[in-house]
């Protein structure tokens, strides 16, 4: 087993100083980003689609993915594999509010399904943190038929880069 001596501890404890006095930690303001804002449809009238099924997001960007539903039908966005790849800043739940929209709830921490109700919409602010390809979004909710959402082709593709 290796030992360092404290003359070399005090000596990486030194060089760690500097670096972090001389900026030399990730640049960036995360909290301070203004949010790209990406829209997707859940659902539309008679049909059990995501509009569009595939997003593409880049890490260490903030994003405020827009969930609405036009359609008749609640819906989730579901995917464990996005939420894996992400970190949830809030989710807000949106409705109108003297004649304007505007965030009614907020939610924090970790996010893996979202249930958005016929004619409303939720905001979902995160910044993704790793790179991967999941193909798990879909909506789990049950038709009358018994088949899920997902069944009837309510799946989507999610790409972070």
């Amino acid at each position: 087993m290796r030992r360092f001596s404290f003359t070399s501890t005090l000596a990486v404890v030194g060089l760690l100083s500097m670096a972090f006095a001389s900026g030399a930690c990730a640049a960036g303001n995360l909290a301070g980003q203004e949010p790209i804002e990406v829209t997707i449809e859940l659902g539309k009238p008679g049909q059990h689609v995501f509009v569009p099924n595939k997003l593409r997001f880049e890490t260490g960007k903030l994003y405020k993915l827009v969930l609405k539903n036009p359609s008749n039908d609640a819906h989730y966005f579901t995917s464990q594999g996005f939420a894996q790849l992400i970190f949830t800043r809030k989710v807000q739940a949106m409705g109108t509010r003297d004649g304007k929209l505007a965030a009614l709830a907020e939610f924090k921490g970790a996010i893996r399904e979202i249930e958005v109700y016929p004619g409303q919409t939720a905001e979902w602010w995160f910044v993704p943190v790793a790179t991967g390809r999941v193909t798990d979004l879909r909506c789990g909710i049950v038709a009358a038929d018994g088949r899920t959402h997902a069944d009837h082709g309510m799946i989507g593709e999610i790409v972070i880069e």
